[in-house]
């Protein structure tokens, strides 16, 4: 089970290498992360400056306590607001991108399978089945973020064990968003999918956590979408049990 974690994670290196095989194409892929960013920015950025006058309005009660267990019970409470934020901030992050830059990932996606060998289906899913999927990803992101922030309350180890939480379930809902564009176009029902992402959780969680943790980095997001979408074709081509032979990309 540890290989496989790993082995998930090398999949994200995998998709960095079209990097150099391929510049100019994954380039265009920082573009929807560059609006997504944006847009979340203006969301994001006064909230997380406000927290403290946040923190304070919801614990008016500590406002008599001693000044040092009052700072320090907002002060924990301002860092699971903030873990829950980032997390709920990832997920819709990524629900944007991917539906922004559809066109974008298209080509991406539709390059690397060629480079794959093998057939190439003809459609991804479509527009329609993306919104679906970006309505469903942040819902359950949200859902990861209030447990999260539940499990924040947790006296001492709270706000970390809050963190690997969050990391873990975010990286396995961001695996199998990522994936989906390969499977969608291959119409594989979501019963399938599901046998067939339950006999790989591990290397999908692999390769989830890996992208979670880079997106956490400042415009780590933007920067790793591109290779995020490269990475996740190859990892859902192999999870279908397709030979992937390399070849020399196009020029």
């Amino acid at each position: 089970m540890v290989s496989e974690f790993f082995t998930g994670i090398r999949y994200l290196g995998r998709g960095l290498g079209y990097w150099r095989l391929r510049p100019a194409l994954m380039a265009l892929g920082l573009v929807p992360g560059l609006i997504a960013l944006a847009l979340l920015a203006a969301a994001i950025i006064p909230l997380l400056l406000n927290l403290g006058g946040l923190t304070a309005w919801a614990t008016p009660f500590a406002d008599g306590w001693d000044p040092f267990w009052r700072d320090a019970l907002r002060t924990a409470l301002g860092v699971v607001v903030a873990i829950a934020v980032l997390v709920l901030a990832s997920v819709t992050f990524t629900a944007l991108t991917l539906l922004i830059g559809d066109p974008f990932y298209q080509r991406i996606w539709r390059a690397i399978e060629t480079d794959l060998g093998g057939d190439v289906p003809e459609g991804d899913g479509g527009f329609l089945v993306a919104l679906g999927e970006s309505v469903r990803l942040i819902a359950l992101g949200a859902l990861v973020a209030l447990l999260a922030l539940a499990i924040g309350f947790i006296p001492l180890v709270g706000a970390p064990l809050a963190a690997v939480t969050s990391v873990l379930l975010t990286g396995r809902l961001l695996a199998r968003e990522l994936t989906g564009r390969a499977l969608n176009a291959r119409d594989i029902p979501s019963a399938d999918r599901s046998r067939l992402f339950a006999g790989h959780r591990a290397r999908l969680l692999g390769f989830g956590a890996a992208t979670q943790l880079c997106f956490m980095v400042p415009l780590g997001a933007v920067f790793i979408m591109p290779t995020a979408v490269a990475g996740a074709t190859v990892l859902a081509r192999d999870l279908l049990g397709r030979r992937s032979t390399p070849v020399t990309p196009h020029a």
